[in-house]
């Protein structure tokens, strides 16, 4: 068997799992998925796995890996690591087994190498991707999906922070909006988006770029940021409500409910009105109005 990765998986709660995410996006890049417990996503329990490449620096990636968890161990309730070496193939596999045609609202989630017959009113989104985050799996994704189904109307024009896979910006696409953005900092997700958003057609409506906050010069009737509560708070101070639009919406979701009021409290400074919230488990999705801006 030629090893291609190294699995690096442990068990921890919602509320540390966000920095176990952090940790692990360090050394794995998109190649990690988070996983409900055995209980399901309510139990407040996952499960998150690193695909770390085996190559010359794998040795080092691990040792940093095993000093970030030890340090991690210290202050949350995360258990031992667990290495396991994957092929390449057998990566394909687990991938595949864990994605399935998924439904979330109007919207349908289906892999290539799955077969859907589409019913009338149905979105069909084809996905191919490498992370959980983006694959409609996460309930953050899907509060984020089920937002987009109210908020998307004809022309609307979308700005979709952190891309990842590309699914919100796909599904805004196929819910006639006029024109998306799709940003993300990770070239690596960038390359996955523009296979995804050609696999379904939508390259007249979805543009991409790799870059964050800092690198976007217009404003938007809607912006999309489905990352970490630290992320979000971040771009709210550094101006996120000049990106939206007098009147439009933000959805800010990745929130877990315990954070919820910092993120709230953040968005309120940065001139945005909340006017509704979403909660699937411990995750919370929140849609805010953004004011009018004082001229300065």
């Amino acid at each position: 068997m030629s090893v291609k990765w190294l699995e690096a998986s442990v068990e921890t709660d919602n509320e540390t799992s966000e920095a176990v995410l952090e940790v692990f996006s360090r050394y794995a890049s998109r190649r990690v998925i988070i996983e409900a417990g055995p209980g399901g996503w309510n139990t407040g329990q996952v499960i998150v796995r690193a695909y770390l490449r085996a190559d010359e620096q794998l040795g080092d990636r691990k040792r940093c890996v095993e000093e970030s968890f030890w340090h991690l161990r210290q202050i949350g309730p995360v258990s031992e690591l667990s290495f396991h070496p994957v092929a390449e193939a057998d990566w394909t596999k687990v991938r595949r087994k864990r994605l399935k045609v998924l439904r979330v609202g109007c919207v349908v989630i289906r892999p290539p190498w799955l077969e859907h017959t589409p019913v009338s009113g149905e979105i069909v989104v084809q996905l191919d991707c490498k992370a959980s985050f983006g694959a409609g799996l996460h309930p953050t994704t899907q509060m984020c999906l089920l937002a987009l189904e109210k908020l998307v109307h004809p022309e609307v024009q979308m700005l979709d922070l952190g891309t990842g896979t590309g699914i919100l910006a796909i599904a805004a696409a196929k819910q006639r909006a006029g024109r998306v953005l799709a940003m993300d900092k990770d070239s690596t997700a960038i390359a996955m988006a523009r296979e995804n958003v050609a696999r379904n057609g939508v390259r007249n409506k979805v543009s991409l770029a790799c870059g964050t906050l800092a690198d976007v010069s217009e404003s938007y009737d809607l912006v999309v940021v489905n990352i970490l509560t630290k992320a979000i708070v971040k771009m709210a101070q550094q101006g996120l409500a000049e990106r939206v639009r007098p009147g439009g919406r933000l959805i800010a979701s990745g929130i877990l409910a315990d954070q919820e009021p910092e993120v709230a409290a953040a968005l309120e400074q940065a001139s945005f009105d909340l006017v509704e919230r979403r909660q699937m488990g411990d995750w919370v999705c929140l849609i805010a109005k953004r004011r009018d801006l004082p001229d300065r």
